[in-house]
């Protein structure tokens, strides 16, 4: 009682001190759970003790006002005891004062309304129930997205056709029989699944069906995951050991699914994926989405390069990741002008977690670990927890009795797949007999934080606190904490993931590379009940959502809304669909700074070689004002300016095909909705003039002025620079001259900038990448 006496004076204290305030609003209020535990015992709950203090509250005010009684009493709403410790309460500004001085408060945060949480990633890109592009009257039953990847999890609830209508009666696919896999595991969702193994069966030998399935079923999980964020239902109170909850859902959640099954355990073979890239088409898919990709090479050598031309000629929007070898420039894969690249950004959701170490650094991390905190532990790291090569905590590095009872620090390294994260390397430390980890980033990898689903108390950390702790461990008995905080929300976003691999693109260069960006860190989506989050062999645990990271994550992201821009405008060709998405996307972050780049030191201003065009906006994609269309001819002209002879151009059409001799034909003429400019670093006066055709889709009588932001020592000349626009679908045509003001730079360098045009409330955003280059570099 003594403890709740001076608890009362503190607030009679504070209380006598404030203004008389009658406005309320509800707050959640967190308390330090540690003083709160010690009031349990004495008063049974603390439930109890927020009510004591709140009726203390009510006795003060009334003190305060010479004898009246406040007009609206503080109300006790909610006591928070598990999740979180606090309490939700209705108080005035006088109140609140009052309760600032409480011992044991930390924060109190005004409550706030809402919308529904869904993996997150929807809400984040503006998309919301009964509105915009989730409005019934757009959101149309009858696209189909394939999905080529490991296969699909039928049974999972993601994957259920409640209320659907029957499957569009242009569907020519089949749902193919295999291993654990029958007819009847396809429904008016899933509409369609075949495998395709016999390229990898020919170089891996038969698949081991006690590990594997012959048959579209998932052993992996990545394609469920995938198809899931693409197209996948509407599933309340998803999570991940209650992290992340809320409501999970596709992009376009309405839209059926046909999935073709070619990659497995050691990898996906090109002969299997171009099996599939020509099934999909001929089975009638509206987009395809293909979280792979290669080695970047000339386009006549790379084979899904070729199939994707023939998909987008066919009408199929194709979508690919840019790759996880960030943050390194000249990463990128994918990088065909046809096919959609798609970089992968972070959300304003993180899965918190702080490290105090013994002298009173606090760290903020990342993890999904469900246990509980630490206690203060000692730190092991390189030669204090084992032999040569023990801070990378690889399998057999760490020595137990270094290691036992102690938090092992260990570098993340550049050798783990980002998709499946680092809990392998838990996993070496809770059998050497470690306590927890703390997983430091490189300064490559800046300050990005993969959450990861670990055995063991274990959390990432960023290169700063990482370069920190390295300096405290140094002083010797070094010791720190880890606890773990759960779900949080308001962080600054986008910003570039340090993994995202980076343009410009290592061969043919003449067009920014990657497009755009879109949700590709820590993303919550559908996964096999009977593969572990962490995929380890030892993780025993089953989970219905998983949480991954990568560009295989952002790519399905940017198949479902060119899905959902397929269903509003059915008449659009990919490339006008790729158009929208990439001149509406935008390039700040929810704080109204400039997007940020989280690799090497994570503070600066990402450009388009990270991102592209910038984030996506499905909302303002829906609705560009203007497009950039490119036809089948527009793609072998493209071709032919890069100097193709006509045995490569006839490997990349399959037939024969003579490029026109009677016009000059030039890389940066390709209608594409960037301007990448290449100079020459031997020479002094660069200058560059391309063409350009936009197509009016916005309303019929408009008038658009350019608005250009020119790249650092270069000059930019539109002629005309006015557009006007007397009718839709009208075209109309400009020219964009680059010259560069000073005599040369070294091979390499890139400068940016942005040409737009602007009418009411439309800009047609373009960047501008200006790179010097060796002439036997292009």
């Amino acid at each position: 009682m003594v403890y709740r006496i001076s608890l009362l004076l503190l607030v009679f204290m504070a209380a006598a001190t404030s203004t008389a305030s009658a406005d309320k609003q509800t707050y959640i209020v967190h308390m330090d759970k540690a003083k709160i535990t010690a009031l349990d015992s004495m008063l049974g709950d603390s439930r109890k003790w927020y009510e004591e203090v709140m009726d203390s509250i009510t006795e003060l005010s009334t003190e305060e006002e010479g004898g009246e009684e406040e007009t609206s009493p503080p109300q006790l709403l909610y006591a928070y005891e598990t999740a979180i410790t606090g309490f939700a309460a209705k108080l005035s500004t006088k109140q609140l004062e009052s309760l600032n001085k409480v011992e044991g408060f930390m924060s109190a945060v005004p409550d706030e309304i809402l919308s529904l949480h869904t993996t997150h990633s929807p809400q984040f890109l503006g998309l919301h129930p009964w509105r915009g592009l989730w409005f019934a009257p757009h959101f149309t039953t009858d696209v189909i997205i394939g999905v080529i990847d490991s296969g699909i999890w039928p049974e999972h609830v993601s994957f259920h056709d409640w209320g659907m209508p029957p499957v569009p009666s242009r569907w020519k696919g089949v749902c193919e029989e295999g291993t654990n896999f029958t007819s009847s595991n396809c429904n008016k969702k899933l509409i369609g699944a075949r495998a395709f193994f016999q390229g990898y069966e020919s170089k891996r030998g038969k698949i081991n069906e006690t590990e594997d399935f012959r048959s579209p079923r998932d052993s992996l999980g990545h394609g469920t995951h995938t198809a899931s964020i693409a197209a996948g239902n509407v599933v309340p109170g998803a999570s991940l050991f209650g992290m992340g909850k809320g409501f999970a859902s596709g992009m376009m959640y309405s839209s059926r699914i046909a999935v073709y099954k070619a990659c497995y355990a050691l990898g996906c073979f090109a002969s299997d994926v171009l099996a599939a890239i020509d099934q999909a088409v001929s089975d009638g898919v509206d987009v395809l989405s293909l979280s792979l990709g290669g080695r970047s090479r000339p386009y006549y050598s790379d084979p899904v390069a070729i199939a994707s031309l023939g998909a987008v000629q066919k009408g199929v929007v194709v979508a690919f990741p840019a790759g996880n070898s960030g943050p390194s420039n000249l990463s990128v894969f994918n990088s065909a002008p046809w096919m959609m690249t798609v970089a992968a950004s972070s959300m304003d959701r993180s899965f918190s977690t702080i490290v105090k170490l013994g002298n009173g650094e606090i760290f903020h991390g990342a993890s999904l670990y469900s246990g509980k905190s630490t206690q203060q532990l000692l730190l092991v790291y390189n030669e204090t927890a084992g032999e040569e090569g023990a801070q990378l905590c690889n399998g057999g590095t760490l020595s137990p009795d270094l290691v036992k009872g102690k938090i092992v620090v260990c570098d993340r390294g550049n050798d783990s797949p980002v998709e499946r994260g680092n809990a392998g390397k838990g996993e070496v430390v809770k059998m050497a007999g470690g306590a927890g980890m703390l997983l430091l980033n490189t300064d490559e990898q800046g300050e990005e934080l993969i959450a990861d689903p670990h055995i063991l108390p274990a959390t990432s950390l960023g290169a700063s606190a990482a370069n920190s702790i390295r300096k405290y461990l140094t002083s010797g008995n070094a010791t720190a904490s880890i606890f773990f905080k759960g779900t949080a929300y308001g962080n600054p976003a986008p910003a570039v993931a340090a993994f995202s691999s980076r343009g410009p693109a290592f061969v043919e260069a003449y067009v920014i590379k990657p497009d755009v960006t879109a949700p590709g860190v820590n993303i919550l989506a559908a996964w096999p009940p009977t593969v572990s989050p962490s995929g380890l062999q030892s993780d025993k645990r089953s989970v219905t959502f998983n949480v991954l990271s990568g560009t295989s994550m952002s790519c399905p992201h940017v198949s479902g809304i060119a899905a959902l821009l397929k269903s509003v405008h059915k008449d659009w060709s990919p490339a006008a669909i790729k158009s929208a998405l990439m001149t509406t996307a935008y390039t700040q972050n929810n704080k109204w700074a400039p997007i940020l780049d989280l690799g090497f030191n994570g503070s600066e201003s990402a450009n388009p070689f990270a991102y592209g065009s910038g984030h996506v906006d499905p909302m303002r994609a829906s609705n560009p004002g203007l497009i950039y269309d490119i036809t089948h001819e527009d793609y072998l002209n493209y071709l032919c300016s890069l100097k193709y002879t006509p045995e490569q151009m006839a490997l990349v059409l399959r037939e024969s095909f003579t490029c026109p001799n009677d016009t000059v034909l030039q890389p940066g003429d390709l209608n594409y909705p960037s301007f990448a400019v290449v100079f020459d670093s031997d020479v002094l006066n660069n200058s560059a003039t391309y063409r350009r055709t936009v197509t009016n889709v916005g309303l019929p009588c408009s008038t658009y002025v350019v608005r250009v932001q020119e790249p650092e020592g270069v000059s930019v000349r539109v002629e005309p620079n006015v557009l006007k626009f007397r009718h839709l679908n009208q075209k109309l045509s400009y020219r964009v001259s680059f010259v560069a003001e000073r005599e040369s730079s070294s091979s390499g360098d890139a400068v940016f900038g942005s040409l737009s045009w602007v009418f009411w409330k439309y800009t047609v955003r373009s960047p501008i990448a200006v790179t010097w280059q060796q002439p036997e570099d292009y």
